[in-house]
């Protein structure tokens, strides 16, 4: 496949906060205890109930790793699986870029498209599910396919989504707009969904109950980094995978002319702005308040797209790792 071309748009991002130039955070993030999965790219991770981890890899493989042995194959999408989450029955909900939104039953290992991608959904990227199993979840891009990410956030053209599924199969727009459509989160009530515009450094907050329902605003704004996945914690924080911290050049970028940003993409991709090696996950009440920010060298685990509390614990995905890390909170 052939890089696409892009047409940047010109962006003045806000300045960046001073937390963007700080290399780790006060006190840092303890040392991760690493789960290897015998592969590479464990980009999300989902925690059973009983313990269990559930992640996807890159060559198309979800994972089962138990408390004790080693990990299983649930299924094969044939895919790219991003984002992973589990369902009140125990079945999986996976994001697959290439194949669309899915449905996992580990334990017959039997598969199933629910929206397939295509015209209508181009990268599906993160999701959350709502007690009575509406699915709310993001499509990234409508203009570059998963390979070419790099991409999207050059251009800044603002094509991602935000979309929902019902029960009834029922598929409908709720956002569209959104830079880089990605991590999708519910309020522990569910009076609102987020979704992180990994492109705009923040998370747009889509309001579902109440008298601002319908009603779009701002949880967060001007993030130290790129946001990823998103997830809602035991007491309803909602955590974010901050995959590497703001980069200079590319918000210097963004608001000059665009012949810039088009001479940079045609660059072998070793030469364009690369992600920090960092371990960074943030997380925020449902006012935006920041009420926890863990931030580690990434000597031994960096590019986090993934968070998930359970127990104590985080649990890290990554887009480019060969493990999942686990941080005691206590």
């Amino acid at each position: 496949m052939s890089r696409p071309r892009i047409r940047p748009v010109v962006w003045s991002p806000p300045p960046a906060p001073p937390r963007a130039r700080q290399a780790h955070s006060e006190p840092p993030m303890p040392a991760p205890h690493l789960l290897p999965v015998d592969g590479a790219g464990p980009e999300d991770v989902a925690v059973h109930p009983d313990g269990t981890l559930y992640t996807g890899l890159e060559d198309g493989r979800i994972l089962a790793l138990p408390s004790s042995g080693p990990p299983q194959v649930v299924a094969e999408t044939g895919g790219r699986p991003l984002g992973i989450e589990i369902a009140a029955d125990g079945t999986l909900l996976v994001c697959d870029a290439y194949r669309g939104l899915l449905h996992v039953d580990p334990a017959s290992r039997k598969m199933a498209t629910l929206v397939p991608a295509g015209d209508a959904l181009t990268v599906c990227n993160n999701a959350a599910i709502a007690a009575d199993g509406t699915v709310y979840f993001s499509d990234s891009t409508r203009r570059f396919p998963l390979a070419y990410w790099r991409g999207d956030l050059m251009e800044h053209s603002g094509t991602g989504r935000l979309l929902r599924r019902t029960p009834d199969g029922a598929v409908d727009v709720l956002l569209d707009g959104l830079q880089f459509a990605n991590g999708v989160a519910l309020a522990a009530d569910e009076s609102f969904v987020v979704v992180a515009e990994t492109g705009a450094y923040r998370l747009t907050r889509l309001w579902l109950t109440g008298a601002r329902a319908g009603q779009r605003d701002t949880l967060v704004d001007n993030l130290p980094g790129f946001p990823d996945n998103l997830s809602t914690g035991s007491d309803g924080r909602i955590w974010i995978a901050i995959g590497s911290p703001r980069n200079r050049v590319l918000d210097w970028a963004h608001a000059r002319t665009p012949l810039i940003r088009r001479t940079v993409w045609a660059l072998p991709e070793r030469l364009q702005p690369q992600p920090v090696r960092t371990a960074w996950a943030m997380a925020v009440d449902d006012s935006g308040r920041v009420v926890a920010d863990l931030q580690g060298a990434g000597d031994k685990y960096h590019l986090v797209t993934g968070v998930r509390e359970h127990g104590g614990r985080l649990y890290l995905g990554s887009l480019v790792e060969g493990s999942i890390a686990v941080v005691d909170l206590m």
